[in-house]
């Protein structure tokens, strides 16, 4: 099953304790490698907490476990970091930076 969302990025505080390790520190990895989701969005396709979902856009795709989050149906919040970056394209539109808010995505289930 898929679901159409909304994917925005940001800062948390574990992703920065774990960026203070070291961004090769299993801390990091496990506070970057996530989804968060409606906790309604996740009844709809069947997910629970902490199972895998596939997350795409159109720069990529990755496959994170999903954690139940105080988001709007619709959106998906991922931590800054690695996994992130992998469903943000590289257009800028004259900025210099990526937009890392609002992308359109689809999230599923295996």
């Amino acid at each position: 099953m898929r679901l159409e969302c909304t994917l925005i990025t940001g800062r948390t505080r574990a992703q920065g304790d774990g960026l203070h390790r070291g961004r090769d520190s299993a801390a990091y990895r496990q506070a970057t490698c996530l989804v968060e989701m409606n906790r309604d969005d996740m009844t709809v396709l069947g997910v629970e907490d902490g199972a895998i979902v596939t997350v795409s856009t159109p720069a990529g795709r990755v496959e994170v476990p999903a954690r139940a989050g105080d988001l709007p149906r619709g959106m998906l919040f991922m931590p800054m970091g690695p996994t992130a970056n992998l469903l943000v394209g590289g257009e800028t539109e004259s900025t210099g930076m990526p937009s890392y808010k609002g992308q359109p995505a689809e999230v599923e289930t295996r």
